[in-house]
């Protein structure tokens, strides 16, 4: 017998259809703020399109549109009288600024990731993946700028403080390594900020520690160096005393053999700290989380295809804690504490050879 719609079900599953798209077109709108500096410019005060325009150096009839989107969006508020727009501060902050609370970066995400989308149907017709390669510079460029503010913010007042007496470790003077360290931020701020301790990041990308190279010289940081590496090679010697990663795990080719390399890298009282995406392993605990989504769906177009295109683990982003324990288990670590990142979308692994 042929089902009989429910068609209220099927209105409302249209309008979240449809509401998909609209979110879609939103953050290429965003991204056009962040890339032209209208956001910074609208921040300046309640403005019409002509001012906004004016303050931006921007064309008024671009402007007056892109504003319309972004007020009917709710991302501006609209004032009918006076036909002037205004940035809630509210919004400001997450679409201006320095601090970590700035998201517009993000929005640079969508448009690089569509560019590949031709590669990755051809993917779920043929199998394989798109390979790392074919991602950069642009990819680079947004791990770059989506990671560079949180780092600012929250690196070493947020994550390194996670683990217990490790600030004080760093000002006296460690070995440390970040795996995966891509344009080098991370390793920077801690060579800046902990001039006794010894620095080194490692990358597939040679665009990204070129950057890296830069930045540490640009600061006059004669602790941080930088290497072209693959850490799947990782030597057991000599140990350090810290081993980082931020979301660089998931989206290796041989994620246990990283892992395990790093467990063997370790010294006795050494630590390993993994950032990765905040999620459980079992779809049934993620359904209706404000997050996966996203992760699902950045897999798909990202970190699971450059794994398998290596013919690689395809763990994807949303790997999530069970397995995550598992296999740091297996690499070599007994003892494993997890715990809540400053942003709500990360999880910080506290891993050690012992325990403590």
């Amino acid at each position: 017998m042929e089902h009989e719609l429910d068609k209220q079900r099927t209105q409302e599953f249209a309008r979240k259809l449809f509401g998909f798209y609209t979110s879609g077109v939103l953050t290429l709108m965003v991204d056009i703020g962040h890339t032209t500096g209208l956001f910074e410019a609208a921040a300046k005060g309640r403005g019409g399109s002509q001012e906004i325009a004016a303050r931006a150096g921007l064309d008024e009839r671009y402007v007056r549109e892109w504003l319309c989107a972004l007020a009917a969006g709710g991302v501006f508020e609209y004032d009918a009288a006076s036909r002037t727009f205004s940035l809630p501060p509210e919004h400001a902050v997450c679409l201006t600024g320095t601090s970590s609370r700035n998201l517009a970066a993000s929005s640079q995400g969508l448009p690089m990731l569509a560019a590949r989308l031709p590669r990755i149907v051809e993917c779920f017709r043929n199998g394989g993946g798109v390979p790392y390669s074919e991602y950069r510079p642009d990819f680079t460029e947004f791990m770059d700028a989506s990671w560079r503010l949180l780092y600012d913010g929250l690196l070493i007042k947020g994550f390194l403080p996670a683990v217990k007496g490790l600030p004080e470790r760093l000002e006296k003077g460690i070995r440390v390594a970040d795996l995966g360290c891509g344009t080098g931020h991370a390793i920077n701020l801690m060579a800046r900020h902990y001039p006794n301790s010894a620095f080194v990041g490692y990358d597939l990308g040679d665009d990204a520690i070129v950057r890296a190279r830069a930045e540490a010289r640009e600061m006059g940081l004669p602790n941080a160096r930088f290497e072209v590496f693959d850490v799947t090679r990782l030597p057991a010697e000599p140990k350090f005393d810290l081993i980082t990663s931020f979301d660089a795990i998931h989206d290796q080719r041989d994620p246990a053999t990283v892992l395990r390399r790093a467990a063997g890298a370790l010294g006795p009282d050494g630590v390993y700290l993994m950032i990765e995406p905040k999620a459980s392993s079992n779809l049934e605990d993620n359904i209706g989380k404000p997050f996966t989504p996203y992760m699902y769906g950045v897999s798909v177009l990202h970190c699971m295809t450059v794994s398998l295109a290596e013919g690689g683990a395809g763990l994807g982003t949303a790997w999530g804690v069970e397995t995550a324990r598992r296999m740091l288990g297996e690499a070599g670590f007994t003892s494993v504490e997890v715990v809540d990142a400053p942003g709500p979308q990360n999880s910080i692994y506290v891993c050690r050879l012992g325990a403590r």
